[in-house]
């Protein structure tokens, strides 16, 4: 089993709510979403592994047997990394809980996006994810979701 952290401080929503029919859909992976808290915040690794991929607004780690993506807001690409500070290296190994990076979903809601943060399982099927938390309150570093690797 693989405890899956949560990267942001916030509500623990189901993926079917987030504003993207991509990540609603689960096409990406299942998973489950943060909506956070509307204050600066460091987005941490969910899992140990290897920075897979590293954007300002999203990263990817591969860990041993799961890779877990992380995206920050909805249609964040289009910010060209403002309001986004990388802390992290892609190619670097992390361990669960290291800081990858620094945002302001404030800053994010006031370009008119959503700042909900997707946490989806890479290249696993749809639905695999239990939505019984979706409601619940999470620190970042907490467990957001365990994953049978």
């Amino acid at each position: 089993m693989t405890d899956v952290l949560s990267p942001a401080t916030g509500t623990i929503r189901p993926l079917a709510e987030a504003p993207d029919p991509v990540f609603a859909a689960e096409m990406v992976g299942p998973g489950l979403a943060v909506d956070p808290a509307r204050e600066p915040q460091t987005a941490v690794a969910p899992i140990s592994g290897t920075i897979a991929k590293l954007h300002p607004h999203a990263f990817a780690i591969a860990g041993d047997g799961i890779a877990v993506l992380v995206h920050l807001g909805i249609d964040t690409v289009q910010l060209g990394g403002e309001g986004f500070e990388v802390l992290a290296t892609e190619g670097a190994h992390v361990d669960a809980g290291a800081a990858v990076v620094r945002w302001d979903p404030t800053t994010v809601e006031a370009g008119d996006r959503s700042p909900i943060v997707m946490v989806c399982v890479l290249d696993q099927l749809a639905g695999a994810v239990p939505t019984d938390r979706a409601g619940s309150p999470v620190a970042v570093g907490e467990t957001l979701l365990t994953w049978p690797s």
